[in-house]
């Protein structure tokens, strides 16, 4: 089984409820949760095209070559998920600038749980 580190981008299988179809749809891992060997589990946040219309929240990924992205992205952070590290394949990796931007975002996204100030 393959290891991934925060900061990584990674392929994850993305299954559609209206049909049965699962596309590949890039993610960045953000940590590992803790967990037994048996169901190693990754903790993401969805990236999206850039063209896509914008959220409140998005982080404009900058190095997409680095990233192993085809096309400019988003990191959407209103979309974060624990996934199985089933069928996860890693693309790249965020350059130093772009993992800095996320945790910017994730600072300013837990400061309320937290009890501190972004």
């Amino acid at each position: 089984m393959a290891i991934f580190e925060p900061f990584d981008v990674v392929a994850v299988p993305f299954p559609y409820v209206e049909r049965p179809v699962t596309q590949r749809r890039p993610a960045v891992v953000l940590a590992l949760p803790p967990s037994d060997n048996r169901h190693p589990l990754l903790w993401v946040m969805m990236i999206t095209s850039a063209a896509n219309r914008h959220w409140p929240g998005d982080i404009p990924i900058v190095d997409i070559d680095t990233a192993g992205l085809s096309r400019p992205s988003l990191i959407r952070s209103a979309k974060i998920a624990v996934i199985e590290q089933i069928g996860i394949e890693r693309k790249g990796r965020l350059a130093d600038e772009d993992a800095a931007g996320l945790r910017r975002a994730l600072r300013t996204l837990m400061s309320p749980l937290l009890g501190t100030s972004p």
